[in-house]
Formats: C-alpha cells, structure tokens, sequence
C-alpha cells in the first residue's frame, strides 16, 4: 500500500509527461534547455525526505543552491547505485552525478572536490576492531562494499593478500550498516560520512578507519561539458568564500558525534519502555503548537529522561524542566507531566515566533532551543557577538561557534546579559538533535506530509525506492528496539 502511495504521488505532483522520458535517452544540452539533470542516491548524506516531510540532503541543497544562482531549473533522478550513475552519465543520460569519490573514470571529468571522506570498516559491537582487522586482512571472511572503494581494496591487497571482497553492485552505504546491524554481514567498506550519521541510528555498530586512505568528494559530468564544470568550480568558489558551504556541512554532520554509543543505547531502550506513556501528550502539543511531536519528545528527554520527577540543582523541574518563572508564564503546573509538555512546547513555539522574521528554518528552531536552554538574553548576546565577528546571527552554525566565548570576560563584559556558559547551548542542541533524528527513524510523525514540490526543482523516482528517513530497509520497529536492547545489555556487561 505505501508503494503505491508514493507512486500515485509521483504521478501527481510531478506530472505522467516527466515520467515518460526513456532510461537511455540522451540528455539535451543544460545550457539549451536551462534544465540539469542530476543523477543522486537516496540516503541522509545526499537526498532523502526529512522529519518534517520536505526533500533534504547536502547534496539536494547544493544542487539546488547551484541551479538557482545559474538560473537553471534541475531534475534530479534517484538511482539505486553509483555505478549506475556513471554508467548512465557516460552514456550522456543526465548532466551530472553528484555524491561520489574524485577518481579517474573514461569519459568523465570532475568538478571543484567539497568535502573529505575516508573508507571506514564497519563491524559489530560485539567485535574488538583489532579481531576485526585480522579477520578482513587474512581473509577469514568476506567484505562487502561498493564499487568506489574496490580500488583503495585492490592497492590493499598488495599487503594483505588473502583479502577479498563482494562488490555490492545496488544500494548504498546505510543500506550496508543496516545489514552489518541486523547480523546479515559481518564487514562492509563504506563512506565515513554515511558511517558517522548511521552510527546514531545503529550503535550496535562499530567502525574503524584503518583500511584507505582519504578521498575527496566531487560531482563528475561528461568530459566534453567543460562550461559545466567552469560553472562548479566558480560555484564552489564562492561557496567557500562566503562560508555557505561551512554552515551546510555542520548542519547534517555538526552534531553526529555528540550522543555516543550507551548513551544512544539507553535511548532506544525508553523509547521502546517510557516513550508509549507520554506519546499520547507529545502529539496533543503537537496539535496544539505545530511543533513535530518526536522534537518536543527529543527535548524531553534531553532535559529529564522522560522523568517526570527530574529536578536539577538550580530548580528547574518536571519532563520539560521548566523554570517556575517559565511555569507561571505558561500558566502550567510543572509537576504534572501532562501540563509541562503542553508548557514546554508552547514556550518553544513562543521562542521560535520571537526570531520568526529573522532566522530561516532549520536554523529558527536551533536557535530556539539553544535560548530555551541559556535565555532569550545570552542568545541575542551571542548573535550581536556574531555580527561583530561578521559571521551570520541567523545561522545556527556561526552563532554556535561564538557562544562558548560569553564566558570569557573580554567578551561577555561588553554585551548586554553578561556572562553565561555559552557552551552548555551548543552541547544541548546538538544533543537534541541526534536524538531527535534517532526518534525519526524508529517513530512516524502524526501525519504523512508529501514534500514541497518548487517550481524550479523536480524529483524523480522512476523505481520507487522509499525517501521517508524512517523508511529504509528494516525490521520492523519492535523488533529493531529489542535488538538494541540486548546489544546494549551485551556491551555493558
């Protein structure tokens, strides 16, 4: 049934002409028909509809950023491997693929590289990565990767010759952990970026970066659009220069690192035991604030543990840890976990509605909470400190990175709140949202929103595979929440 739906939407947002073009159909110039073409794998490092129901992904956003300042409008075609993509990008079906490894390919050139990855072995928890490395090394068992990193294999194989490999010709690095999660393979090679963000949804995982070196990622195009690849390089240029590039990477990998492996563990365990109790309160404030009931319930957990009984040393108290200042504003009892999660998230919306003709989304709701963390008063000290720095006040990213200096005197004495520890905001949101993103994946929202179709920007997908960040392939989600359990118990002991 849900194939079906996405299908049938398919059809209805995009129109049953754009699905009419034939596979091997050569593109037409980008230049004459001021459309580009961009091949592009579905996962949460490229493309993929998000928590909140629109289209997402570094590369979604950079593609997009990029026909929009050339004035091109932009068709992406999800493919379900990145052979396909070169294979289809020689044979001139598309004007770009984006997502992969610099490398050298017949028939194609590479843009300006915009990030750096590394080959990373993934492995279960269960296993030392020193057992893990003799394993791969003497050949005691298979690995499985995919096509781009058969070379950094075959020049590894030069030390270590009992090395050998399965090349998993469709799918995509999450798909790989996935299977190394649920005990279906025992050793997969797959991008270090994919790794760091799935890490949150699998820690019963563990990596090691002992096995290539690092690669730099680029898009590739055929190698007679030389215009094209000028284009990119200017792009890019400016990108870097104005910091728009910086903000966009920490704003899918700035915070994959903080929660860590129990942490993310006891987390599955009370989404599984705790969470059914008050999940019923988390979508009625949803209902009420149009706030994603899985990010109201993200933030209570990361102030209370969903425990209504919580009371820190300062005072604050109750499932949202509200201040009584905060409390008697909202006309709430903090202590009754009902009228706290109401509370909470009105205070929340109220927050964003303060910044709302100032800071665009994602951005508002980071912000947001940071204040719902250290005040309204720090936080506009941290943004006035931002424009004094020249960096962007309505970015998450750059007010971030200046927060931490509210608690050294030759900053916080010329603003007006004083001092604060600017780094407990940045800890706490970026907190937040692993698990909020970890909560996406294991909890559907309260109702199915079909992704904002742009005039300018058209997706594709010809063979139906699922874009929901919650809907890749997995065991279904009782199941997944008791196998973390167990591995949790496991890796205490």
């Amino acid at each position: 049934m849900k194939r079906f739906l996405l299908a049938l939407s398919t059809l209805l947002l995009f129109g049953c002409g754009e699905m009419e073009q034939a596979p091997a159909q050569r593109a037409l110039s980008w230049a004459d028909s001021k459309e580009l073409i961009v091949l592009v794998q579905n996962g949460p490092t490229s493309l993929y509809v998000n928590a909140e129901g629109n289209y997402a992904g570094l590369e979604y956003d950079l593609i997009s950023k990029f026909a929009e300042r050339n004035a091109l409008k932009v068709r992406f075609q999800v493919s379900s491997s990145y052979s396909d993509m070169l294979a289809r990008l020689q044979r001139r079906e598309a004007h770009l693929a984006v997502g992969g490894p610099l490398d050298q390919v017949s028939g194609l050139i590479y843009g300006t590289p915009y990030q750096d990855v590394e080959a990373r072995l993934v492995f279960s928890g269960k296993t030392s990565e020193e057992t893990a490395l003799k394993a791969i090394k003497e050949g005691l068992a298979t690995l499985s990767t995919l096509p781009q990193y058969v070379p950094a294999l075959e020049k590894l194989k030069q030390t270590a010759p009992a090395l050998h490999w399965e090349v998993v010709g469709a799918g995509e690095s999450e798909a790989l952990i996935e299977q190394v999660a649920q005990g279906k393979l025992e050793f997969a090679l797959v991008d270090s970026h994919a790794a760091e963000v799935a890490q949150n949804y699998y820690p019963n995982i563990m990596t090691s970066s002992q096995i290539a070196s690092r690669q730099q990622l680029a898009w590739v195009m055929p190698e007679q659009d030389t215009e094209l690849q000028a284009k990119i390089s200017e792009f890019f240029q400016t990108q870097l220069a104005d910091g728009s590039l910086r903000r966009l990477l920490d704003r899918y990998y700035g915070h994959v690192n903080r929660v860590d492996q129990l942490d993310a563990l006891a987390y599955l365990g009370r989404i599984q035991n705790t969470l059914p109790r008050y999940k019923k309160w988390f979508k009625e404030a949803e209902a009420t604030t149009g706030l994603d009931w899985r990010l109201i319930a993200a933030l209570s957990y990361q102030e209370s543990h969903w425990n209504p009984e919580a009371v820190s040393p300062t005072g604050v108290r109750g499932i949202m840890m509200l201040t009584n200042e905060t409390a008697q504003r909202m006309n709430v009892d903090r202590t009754n976990a009902y009228q706290s999660i109401i509370g909470g998230a009105k205070y929340i919306q109220l927050l964003k509605d303060t910044l709302a003709d100032r800071a665009p989304e994602p951005d508002r709701t980071w912000l947001a909470l940071a204040a719902y963390n250290i005040g309204m008063g720090h936080l506009i000290d941290a943004r006035t400190l931002a424009v004094r720095m020249k960096k962007d006040p309505n970015s998450w990213a750059d007010v971030k990175s200046v927060l931490p200096l509210l608690r050294k005197p030759e900053y916080f004495s010329t603003l007006k709140y004083g001092y604060a520890r600017g780094g407990e905001p940045v800890i706490f949101v970026e907190s937040l949202q692993s698990y909020y993103d970890i909560l996406a994946r294991f909890e559907a929202p309260s109702k199915t929103v079909l992704p904002v179709v742009s005039e300018t920007v058209v997706v594709l997908n010809p063979e139906n595979l699922p874009l929901e960040i919650n809907s890749t392939l997995k065991p279904n989600r009782p199941e997944r929440l008791a196998m973390a359990g167990n591995d949790m118990q496991s890796i205490v002991r």
